[in-house]
């Protein structure tokens, strides 16, 4: 596929790429595609899936960093090429306020959005649940991770393991905050295409600068759950 090892980190200035974007395209057998890149300080991801049916195909990311015009991309998870964990993957981009490309490439991307609103904007790694009142923390340096990316609008988590290369599970979408409710709007989900179009409604809040997470998950089972900013 075309954006399968496309757009892993981009940007001229930090400030200017931070949001989402996106890119629709055709496959040979009339397909329609739909790539979405997310942007958050440091790490970012990209995905591709149907646009019809929401059908998961691919998803990478990682950590980024930007050095004149060149990115530099550290690969921490890659549906396609699990071997590509732990390198290396440098490129030029060119960026407008609407547009992203990779020096070279004829393709650009479109922004969604710019993170804003972005109260929930960034990545975030699972450091914990409550189960029958008790807290149960997680260490967030195991190589075993669970990461969710938001911009303003967008969001996508991620579950994968760095020691072992595997690529556990994604699913992702749009995503609104309205006064103490967090609300996901599926567009993938990568084990379970049921899952897509669903809304799961949350109450969320920020307490000392974790995010608590609670309500039903997309399995049906009442969940509370505790996110940290990644560092």
């Amino acid at each position: 596929m075309l954006f399968m090892c496309m757009f892993l980190a981009i940007g001229m200035h930090a400030q200017n790429i931070r949001g989402a974007w996106e890119v629709y395209t055709t496959t040979d057998s009339d397909e329609k595609l739909h790539s979405v890149v997310i942007f958050a300080d440091g790490y970012q991801v990209i995905t591709t899936y149907n646009a019809t049916t929401g059908a998961f195909i691919s998803s990478n990311g990682g950590t980024w960093s930007l050095v004149g015009d060149t990115m530099t991309e550290m690969v921490e998870f890659h549906t396609d090429y699990p071997e590509r964990v732990g390198s290396k993957v440098q490129f030029k981009v060119a960026i407008t306020d609407s547009t992203l490309q990779i020096v070279g490439n004829p393709t650009k991307l479109t922004r969604i959005d710019n993170g804003t609103p972005g109260k929930l904007q960034g990545a975030w790694l699972m450091s914990g649940r409550v189960r029958d009142g008790k807290t149960q923390t997680r260490d967030t340096s195991r190589p075993r991770k669970t990461m969710k990316i938001l911009s303003g609008t967008r969001f996508q988590w991620i579950a994968y393991n760095t020691a072992t290369k595997e690529f556990k599970g994604t699913g992702g979408g749009t995503y609104t905050t309205i006064g103490g409710t967090y609300t996901e709007n599926i567009e993938f989900f990568s084990k379970d295409d049921s899952k897509v179009n669903r809304s799961l409604a949350f109450t969320y809040e920020l307490i000392d600068g974790a995010w608590h997470h609670s309500g039903i998950s997309s399995k049906g089972n009442p969940i509370y759950e505790i996110w940290s900013v990644r560092e």
